[in-house]
């Protein structure tokens, strides 16, 4: 399963070209739904904006969603920069929409092709984002003879939020990325000589 990383809050730059001025705002989207939702939530809060340009990619790798508009401005002009910026960053699950008010000075399509990219690097570039990992819970009942040992073998395999409970055996739930499950399910049942199987929640 590939990783990838999200934003981890909304993040708005804005930049100014030739009085025009770029807003650009990135959010989280883990469904296409989000994106449009976020996408009425800017034209909301922006009412009196010319354009509302916007380009959003749901997931990552080949399991992708995306969409883009150029929202009035000559076509290609906007969405498809946008939707590059996108595309060229480690991102998935994410919503950019490039804000513009018109300042009076036409940029004609090269510029506005420049101002909506660097709009949409920006916003990037000030991106704060963190690592989507897909966790499994898994239970496992392991003889305390082997606890210690186990101990450290989950230790190799990023687990989080483990718990023991301490009954006729050791009662052992985790979470884990799930890319490793089928690693660690081998090492669990060479450790206990096929004893212990893990069994996901």
């Amino acid at each position: 399963m590939e990783r990838y990383r999200i934003p981890k809050q909304q993040t708005r730059v804005e930049i100014r070209v030739s009085n025009s001025r770029f807003i650009a705002t990135v959010a989280p989207a883990f469904t296409v739904k989000e994106a449009q939702g976020f996408l009425r939530e800017i034209r909301a809060e922006l009412p009196d904006a010319t354009h509302h340009v916007y380009a959003f990619k749901v997931g990552y790798g080949a399991s992708v969603s995306e969409g883009m508009s150029d929202d009035g401005e000559p076509s290609g002009t906007a969405g498809p920069p946008a939707m590059a910026v996108l595309r060229g960053s480690n991102v998935g699950d994410v919503a950019l929409v490039i804000t513009r008010y018109f300042g009076g000075t036409k940029l004609g399509t090269g510029g506005l092709v420049s101002a909506y990219t660097s709009a949409a690097k920006a916003a990037f570039e000030a991106l704060d984002t963190e690592e989507k990992v897909t966790r499994v819970g898994v239970e496992l009942a392991v003889p305390y003879s082997l606890l210690e040992r186990l101990r450290l073998l989950l230790a190799g395999y990023e687990t989080t939020d483990i718990e023991e409970l301490f009954e006729a055996e050791v009662l052992v739930r985790f979470q884990v990325p799930e890319e490793h499950l089928p690693a660690m399910t081998t090492a669990i049942q060479d450790l206990s000589a096929g004893r212990v199987t893990p069994r996901m929640l």
